[in-house]
């Protein structure tokens, strides 16, 4: 395949960003009164909408769901957005992408000012020609909503030309709710069984693989 528009998910896919997460979640559900020993136990909150796994997984209503939110931002705006760390051979591919003339979007259910400061952080911000992300008062709140922004910023007009990138169902989802062409990369969050059931198209096992088809 030979796609000329790459749309990445971040958390999971660029950055493995499991630490902060989870140290933030389990700082919000602690306001809750909820005590967390093991961290480990919170991966599944990296990738989908913090609000739907509040409520999915705490039995949150929305209210108790929009306020652990907050607390969640609260640690995660100042010290967890750093506790984070790039992928081997992520920089290097996406200036490959670069300079095979490829279009790069990121597509992420992460506010985008956040997502604008992690790519910040690891110095490859330059690499991408747009950054799509939810707001903070939870528009584009869901993967779909997000990708379907980010095609219409690119202004593709053959979506066989796309790609979607990511670790999660809700990636995989959110390619095929916007009809195009979806990876899932096992280096993340996701295990191949999910994404496959998803709709995963293919399903790469490292970054290099990754580069193998996109390039």
């Amino acid at each position: 395949m030979s796609w000329q528009y790459i749309l990445f998910d971040l958390d999971g896919t660029l950055t493995d960003p499991e630490e902060g997460i989870t140290k933030a979640v389990a700082f919000a559900l602690a306001r809750q009164g909820i005590d967390i020993p093991d961290r480990s136990v919170l991966r599944p909150f990296i990738g989908p909408p913090l609000r739907r796994s509040f409520m999915n997984r705490y039995g949150f209503s929305a209210e108790q769901a929009e306020q652990a939110v907050a607390d969640y931002r609260e640690y995660f705006g100042q010290t967890g957005i750093f506790e984070n760390k790039i992928y081997d051979g992520i920089p290097e591919l996406l200036g490959k992408l670069k300079e095979a003339g490829k279009s790069v979007a990121l597509a992420t259910c992460k506010p985008h000012p956040y997502a604008k400061r992690i790519l910040d952080h690891f110095e490859i911000t330059p690499y991408f020609d747009l950054i799509a992300g939810s707001e903070f008062d939870g528009t584009r709140g869901e993967k779909a909503e997000v990708v379907g922004y980010a095609l219409e910023r690119l202004a593709i007009q053959n979506l066989s030309q796309a790609v979607m990138i990511g670790d999660r169902e809700d990636d995989m989802n959110g390619a095929k709710a916007n009809q195009i062409y979806a990876v899932g990369v096992l280096y993340g969050y996701g295990p191949r069984k999910e994404l496959e059931t998803a709709g995963a198209d293919i399903v790469v096992e490292d970054v290099t693989e990754l580069a193998e088809i996109l390039l």
